[in-house]
């Protein structure tokens, strides 16, 4: 067992080469982290599905697995440029990662789940790849800044402007045409309004039914769902709805 550890070489895993590119990967993950943050505050603060914590995992993983592909030849403790191209093989781990992360994502109407739990799968692969070529210190970073994305992005997001969504499912009468201002007035009366690009109008024997997502106009309207259903079902013509916050 000594003759066979006496063989490996633990320090050329720890050169300074190599913890110089790790200081480098540092700084492109908490770059990635930042811009992220920035992007995903941008979606959730417009009441979209896709959040801080899914668009910051989906860029750390990304940055991750783009910036080692530049330090190649520091993979393998510095044998990088001695052993078969890992790319294609890289390249078939994140493939395949990202169909187990498709089948985790659920949606019914506006309401979509198991994105975040998608985009961590993806940063998790990416940890792997990391540890695989040698570059531990920044699996490690990479580990703890995704754990904290999870943990703590969420606190943050409820701390900012920020503007939630319902989705709001209305069937009319046969031969009814609904009024769509008389929908406006209502959903403005409780403080929201209907977002745009998001109505969907289907007819089945001649009863409308009307999809469409409505998003607040303050940070802090937050009316329950019955108090929101008693002022819809006032709604004239109207025969069944459904109301559910949109969320993922």
């Amino acid at each position: 067992m000594s003759s066979i550890f006496s063989n490996l070489n633990f320090e050329q895993y720890w050169s300074a080469q190599i913890i110089e590119a790790n200081i480098v990967v540092f700084l492109n993950l908490l770059g990635a982290l930042g811009l992220g943050l920035i992007l995903g505050y941008e979606r959730s603060f417009h009441g979209r599905a896709a959040g801080m914590r899914t668009y910051s995992l989906v860029c750390l993983a990304s940055a991750s697995l783009t910036v080692i592909v530049g330090y190649s030849g520091l993979w393998f403790g510095g044998k990088g440029q001695e052993v078969v191209n890992a790319a294609p093989i890289i390249q078939g781990i994140i493939t395949g990662v990202g169909f187990l992360g498709a089948g985790v994502i659920m949606k019914e109407g506006f309401t979509i789940s198991g994105l975040t739990t998608a985009a961590s799968i993806w940063s998790a692969s990416a940890v792997g790849v990391l540890i695989g070529v040698g570059f531990y210190m920044s699996a490690m970073l990479l580990s703890v800044l995704s754990a904290l994305v999870m943990m703590w992005t969420s606190k943050l997001e409820s701390l900012l402007p920020a503007r939630h969504a319902i989705a709001i499912n209305l069937k009319f009468h046969q031969d009814f045409t609904p009024n769509e201002d008389e929908i406006d007035l209502a959903l403005l009366d409780l403080g929201y309004e209907i977002a745009k690009g998001s109505i969907s109008i289907t007819s089945d024997n001649n009863k409308e039914a009307w999809y469409f997502s409505a998003v607040a106009l303050l940070k802090h309207t937050k009316y329950s769902i019955p108090r929101i259903s008693r002022k819809l079902v006032k709604i004239n013509g109207l025969e069944s709805y459904k109301i559910s916050f949109a969320r993922n």
